[in-house]
């Protein structure tokens, strides 16, 4: 499993850099921010609460045009949410850590200033924590992401985002995920 991680990050970076070439401006950065994060589902036989973790990472940043961009990232991300079953008086917390690949178009509303940000996500569950013995979540987890990004000053921006996630988290459960983030950043 290790092994293909590897090879998605090695060939997201050669695809970062062979794009990099032909774009009109190339930027770096960093980003970090809080996670407020559920699991939304249609089963009756369960409630759940949302829970406030982090994600961190690093970006490049394709200038197209002065007013789209995209953006590629690698951010390590703890989500998850805080779960009880019909009937059970205990609650756990059950915490996912992933390494997640967002890559958003980015539409500046104001160039290089303020942008709508979408685009799809593709995550890799590299732990798991939780209190009880359930099933394990699935190795993987495909989102939506759409987003505000407001450059502040010079490099530094802040950022808001919902992640839409679009496949069960555990195998047999009905439930996605569910992200808000705020971020705030560098881009050199």
């Amino acid at each position: 499993m290790k092994m293909k991680k590897r090879i998605y990050l090695t060939l997201f970076l050669i695809i970062a850099g062979l794009t990099g070439i032909y774009a009109q401006s190339l930027n770096f950065g960093i980003k970090g921010g809080a996670n407020f994060s559920n699991f939304k589902g249609s089963s009756a036989n369960f409630n759940t609460n949302s829970i406030t973790s982090y994600h961190a990472g690093a970006f490049i940043d394709l200038g197209v045009s002065e007013r789209v961009s995209i953006q590629p990232e690698v951010l390590y991300s703890t989500i998850g949410a805080k779960v009880s079953f019909e009937g059970a008086l205990d609650e756990f917390r059950n915490k996912l850590g992933y390494i997640s690949i967002p890559v958003l178009a980015k539409f500046y509303l104001i160039p290089n200033r303020l942008s709508i940000d979408l685009g799809p996500q593709v995550s890799f569950l590299l732990n798991e924590k939780e209190n009880v013995n359930v099933e394990k979540s699935n190795s993987y987890d495909f989102s939506v992401a759409g987003g505000v990004t407001l450059r502040v000053l010079g490099p530094l921006f802040i950022q808001g985002r919902y992640n839409l996630g679009l496949n069960d988290v555990k195998p047999n459960a009905d439930a996605t995920n569910r992200v808000f983030q705020l971020s705030a950043g560098l881009r050199f």
